[in-house]
Formats: structure tokens, C-alpha cells, sequence
């Protein structure tokens, strides 16, 4: 395994990137303090943006640990923070890891956060070298298991009462995952 940290990508629409103290406004008004977008999440939305700002300190000080894979996800065409995307879970005798995003509301639908994962699952094979990368949603925020699909992930089913929601009931999750030889099969590593 290659373990460099938060490394710098980019695609047509989107720098992927560490975040900044200097990202915490547009965290805050784009994303974290939107109920509708963490509905389905495991955390509640920002009550202000200092919360933002504590909560981007602890993401600052992980960075340090050359695991810790977290991006924000910057729209080219604004200049602005919209989402984020990182991984978890990570297990080096199995070569894996678990991937988790966010993004704005105003940006859904477009295709943006499919975009971002399918950069970060290249980047985790064929940089960092995993072998397996799995993601899961909570069951009833079927778009996101549409983003997993569209990136080449394959549903795998169904775990009851596997994770806390951010009003901390037990929540069932959809998992799906990709294997690196289901990219090599579709040539996408090779580029």
C-alpha cells in the first residue's frame, strides 16, 4: 500500500483537495448546515458556522497521518467548496478501505459527486493500491447507491440496523463495492 495523504486530483468540472480553515463559510452555507443533505448521514447539520470551523480543525490535524484520505470537492467554474469525499475503514491486510461523500443540494442531479468518486476509486487503485473499495447508504436515499452504480460499484445487499442515523436510530444500509480487477476489466486504469 501507498499512503501519501489528501493528494491534489482534478477533472474536467472539479479540484478535489485538502481543505482549509479558509473553506469553513462555504462549508457551512453549502452543505453542512443544509438539513435535506444530511438527512440520510450518520451526522446532523451545522448549527452555525463556528461548529463548521471545529469541525474542519479535527480534518486539518488528521492530515498529519499520511492514511487519511479527505477532499473537499471545489466546483471549478465557482471557485467554491460544494462537497466533500473521503475515505474510512481502511484495512491493509485486505487492501481496502470504505469511501463516504456529501454535497450540496443545489448541485444534485448533475452528475458532480459521481465525477468526484469515480476520480478518488482510480486514484485509491491505482495510486494507493487497494484492492476492494466499498461504500453503503442508508436504504432509503436510493441516489446515492445511483452515484455507487454509475461509478462501476456493485450492489452487494442489504445490512439491517448496521449504522446510527444523526437522530440516532439504527439504520439499514444498501453496500455496494468495486474490485480493482472490475476496473481493469473496463480500462480505466490504464489511462
Amino acid at each position: 500500500m501507498n499512503f501519501n495523504g489528501t493528494c491534489r486530483l482534478e477533472t474536467p468540472r472539479l479540484i478535489l483537495r485538502k481543505f482549509t480553515l479558509n473553506d469553513s463559510q462555504e462549508m457551512f452555507e453549502n452543505w453542512a448546515s443544509c438539513d435535506e443533505v444530511t438527512k440520510y448521514l450518520t451526522w446532523k447539520a451545522h448549527e452555525d458556522v463556528e461548529s463548521t470551523k471545529k469541525f474542519l480543525t479535527s480534518v486539518l490535524k488528521s492530515y498529519d497521518d499520511p492514511k487519511v484520505m479527505n477532499w473537499c470537492i471545489e466546483l471549478k467554474e465557482l471557485r467554491q467548496v460544494i462537497g466533500s469525499i473521503g475515505t474510512a475503514e481502511i484495512n491493509e491486510e485486505m487492501e481496502s478501505c470504505e469511501v463516504g461523500y456529501c454535497i450540496g443540494s443545489k448541485w444534485w442531479g448533475r452528475g458532480i459527486m459521481s465525477e468526484a468518486l469515480r476520480e478518488v476509486i482510480k486514484f485509491l487503485f491505482k495510486k494507493v493500491g487497494m484492492n476492494r473499495i466499498g461504500a453503503y447508504h442508508d436504504i432509503r436515499n436510493f441516489v446515492s447507491g445511483k452515484v455507487m452504480q454509475k461509478c462501476g460499484m456493485r450492489f452487494e445487499g442489504v445490512f439491517r440496523e448496521y449504522k446510527k442515523s444523526n437522530s440516532g436510530d439504527k439504520m439499514d444500509v444498501c453496500t455496494y463495492s468495486i474490485l480493482r480487477k472490475d476496473l481493469e476489466a473496463m480500462d480505466i486504469l490504464k489511462n
